[in-house]
């Protein structure tokens, strides 16, 4: 856990070679471990620590922050780096046409997130067979085990929809039978959802160590679950039926939540994005915690976001994870202060008089480095086209939200890469908030999740004290409402559908969740099409991009991970 140095329990073997003969290999072991001594409350304790750090192992090839998985393939980012060669993976992904069955970076995150499900598993193996009078943490930390195994789960349903359940009672030769169509896609939706009730109903309101998930955390989980669960798709992909019992339980979670009153909108939208702002944050319901300075050589940093930096000198590598010129079009608002809707991409605002000349949300500096605008809110520190890499293929825009200043205590460089020890956010309160208006305008109570929007978008629109150039002018021209029905717009059910999902691009753009919102809602496949048919003529690269229904909603199971099962993993649809 974050701010605590915490032991963990280690069995090391060693082995020395004194000779080029093989009798060493007939040596008497000194001594020999029994499973039961490895049965302590003190290894339990380690062994749940592992499966915590597993979160933090991210790389920059296989990030948690899933943005080539999410923003990558959404129409909100760029691959970026030094063009389409520099990790071409990523750059596979983001044409769709190109991926493959085996693409190797696909199969490492793969593997990463079920090495996580792995250490979550040797766990509750231990904490099992341990009793409470021995072990009084004994439920507690096996409700922390399912919610992290179930995160897991929840990460490879939404990527690769058919996956093999492996719990703790799975072991030995019992691996390689375990199918990937064992079950069936709604019930695999169910095996998650009773993870996340058991950690519910088994974890404190509140937790003293952070980074531990408690009740809340477990059943705002749940009401994502859920929430996914609902929109129920056919073999092909295709959503075929709404669930609105699904939909209630959401809302009724999503209640749940908020009475707790552990959670609250930061009042400026980018503390959310700023190391500063993690400890104590109201807005977090559960994160990877990082740290740095904590006695390790590098610290928990965060090495899934290090390529994302500039290329000036306080930083100096490498340039992903850039906004589209589509996601930056996006931010424009009309004469009421309202997203333009139909418009939005007919001009693109690319630099100097355009960010004055329209007008626009607020969040958009939050989100989006401009040129001659200030970086990372510094007015003396203001981002520069030089910044960028490779301008000719996609721009000179940079992301903002996952990158901290150089000054930041908390920022740290890892040759030739840099890194931070800002907290990772999974869920935060503001996305919590538009599942349950997602839910009531599905659920035809649209005039309930008008509130809620609503108070988002005030939140944004208050959030201005720090978007200022050195002389106290505003860093674009925001002009931003909030939706007055009857005034400046007419509150169907339709419109509000419309009006969520863009509040949605909006809030949540950069932070890895585009691509899912885009397949849950059945409508990935024409949305993308579009977007490369328009994005082409500014990004020649994309010219080869196509996204194939029924088929580009779920990566492909890995090739490799077929192989290993023999066979017995079968291909998601269409691939």
């Amino acid at each position: 856990m974050k701010n605590k140095t915490i032991k963990v329990l280690a069995i090391v073997a060693a082995g020395f070679l004194i000779s080029c003969s093989d009798s060493f290999l007939e040596m008497t072991p000194k001594s020999i471990i029994s499973n039961d001594q490895l049965l302590t409350p003190e290894n339990a304790e380690g062994m749940v620590v592992a499966a915590y750090a597993e979160l933090g192992n991210d790389h920059y090839t296989a990030p948690n922050s899933l943005w080539p998985y999410a923003d990558n393939t959404s129409g909100d980012s760029y691959k970026g780096g030094g063009g389409t060669g520099d990790i071409w993976e990523f750059n596979f992904m983001e044409l769709f046409a190109f991926n493959t069955t085996d693409n190797p970076l696909v199969d490492q995150k793969w593997y990463r997130l079920y090495v996580g499900v792995g250490r979550a598993n040797e766990a509750l193996k231990v904490i099992n067979q341990l009793s409470v009078e021995d072990y009084p943490e004994k439920t507690e930390r096996e409700a922390e085990m399912r919610f992290l195994r179930a995160h897991h789960y929840f990460i490879l349903k939404t990527m690769f929809k058919y996956i093999q359940w492996i719990d703790e009672t799975v072991v030995g030769e019992a691996y390689g039978e375990v199918s990937n169509r064992e079950f069936t896609d709604q019930e695999l939706w169910n095996k998650i959802a009773a993870e996340f009730t058991f950690a519910a109903d088994n974890l404190p309101e509140t937790q003293s160590d952070k980074g531990r998930p408690n009740k809340f955390a477990a059943k705002a989980y749940l009401a994502k679950t859920k929430l996914y669960q609902a929109y129920e798709q056919g073999e092909d992909n295709s959503v075929t039926s709404i669930n609105s019992s699904k939909l209630q339980e959401v809302v009724s979670l999503v209640d749940e939540v908020i009475n707790s009153g552990q959670y609250a909108l930061f009042a400026d939208f980018g503390y959310n994005f700023l190391w500063s702002h993690d400890e104590g944050s109201t807005e977090s319901v559960f994160s990877i915690q990082r740290s740095v300075d904590d006695g390790t050589p590098k610290g928990r940093l965060d090495w899934g976001n290090m390529l994302n930096y500039p290329m000036n000198p306080e930083y100096g590598c490498c340039w992903f994870h850039i906004p589209t010129q589509n996601l930056v079009n996006s931010f424009k608002t009309d004469g009421k202060g309202l997203p333009q809707f139909v418009t939005f991409n007919d001009s693109d605002v690319l630099e100097g008089a355009d960010f004055y000349d329209n007008s626009f949300d607020v969040r958009l500096d939050h989100t989006v480095a401009i040129p001659g605008h200030p970086w990372k809110y510094d007015p003396n520190f203001i981002y520069q086209k030089d910044w960028a890499r490779a301008t000719h293929i996609y721009g000179h825009f940079s992301s903002l939200k996952e990158n901290q200043s150089p000054d930041c205590a908390c920022f740290q460089k890892v040759p030739p890469f840099m890194a931070s020890s800002k907290n990772t956010d999974i869920i935060r309160f503001a996305d919590v908030l538009l599942w349950k208006a997602e839910a009531l305008i599905e659920l035809g109570r649209q005039d309930e999740a008008l509130p809620i929007i609503n108070e988002i978008r005030q939140r944004a629109i208050n959030s201005t004290a720090m978007l200022k150039m050195n002389d106290g002018t505003p860093s674009s021209n925001y002009k931003m409402d909030i939706y007055k029905p009857g005034e400046n717009c007419d509150w169907t059910q339709d419109f509000a559908r419309q009006a969520l999902r863009w509040e949605r691009r909006l809030e949540l753009a950069m932070e890895g969740i585009r691509f899912y919102d885009l397949v849950r809602w059945g409508i990935a496949g024409d949305y993308i099409n579009s977007y490369f048919e328009i994005e082409k003529s500014k990004r020649e690269y994309l010219k080869d991009g196509h996204f194939t229904k029924g088929k580009h909603e779920y990566f492909a199971i890995p090739q490799n991970q077929i192989d290993f099962s023999k066979g017995l993993y079968q291909q998601n649809h269409g691939w």
